[in-house]
């Protein structure tokens, strides 16, 4: 299964050159799975499954410039892959059938205590399956 965000692409994300600067991309990313990882259960009044994690590891490829701000571009993403503490994030940003940008991020489960990886739990993997791209 996917998960749909809708980005909105600002005036101010466009640079010098009239296209999305590149670090924007992964805010995309960012925005997208905190929706899919947390704004979901606080609209169900429920305690999200994916709190205690960290970006060990992001990486974009560009396809196509955007170069339209003020509007919605879709971010779909998936877990790619699950290890013991950490998963696979993909992502691509989309609109109107044009594939912009591929993302993958790299998800690490850490104690907030602590600050160190810990394994992903029974609740997390559960969830985490649910966006498994078998």
């Amino acid at each position: 299964m996917k998960f749909n965000h809708k980005a909105f692409v600002r005036w101010d994300d466009l640079d010098a050159f009239g296209h999305v600067n590149n670090a924007k991309y992964l805010v995309y990313a960012q925005e997208a799975r905190f929706e899919w990882g947390y704004q979901q259960f606080a609209e169900k009044k429920e305690e999200s499954a994916l709190i205690e994690m960290v970006v060990a590891r992001g990486e974009v490829d560009y396809l196509v410039p955007i170069t339209v701000g003020g509007t919605y571009y879709d971010v779909n993403l998936w877990v790619e892959s699950l290890g013991n503490s950490s998963f696979v994030m993909a992502y691509q940003v989309e609109k109107d059938g044009v594939t912009f940008a591929k993302i993958k991020t790299v998800q690490v489960m850490i104690d907030l205590a602590s600050r160190k990886s810990r394994p992903i739990n029974e609740v997390e993997r559960a969830f985490l399956n649910k966006y498994l791209d078998k």
